[in-house]
């Protein structure tokens, strides 16, 4: 089991990339892990968390999700 408590640079990567498999996300080369910053770490947690305790998403859902993401992405 992989320890999540840490920020770091490792963990953002495999945050990201476990998001795209469990979304199957066809864009999922437009969301790299150097695009997010560790400031944001926590809250990429809680998205990841959510994904992680789910088995399926509505098209809503992943939209939101989506769009979350994008959020967290690149800004401080």
């Amino acid at each position: 089991m992989r320890n999540l408590a840490e920020p770091n640079e490792d963990n953002i990567a495999f945050m990201i990339e476990a998001i795209k498999n469990k979304l199957r996300m066809a864009s999922g080369a437009a969301m790299q892990a150097s695009n997010f910053s560790l400031a944001k770490y926590e809250d990429l947690r809680d998205v990841y968390d959510i994904v992680a305790s789910k088995d399926k998403f509505s098209i809503s859902e992943v939209e939101a999700i989506v769009s979350e993401l994008g959020q967290l992405r690149g800004n401080e």
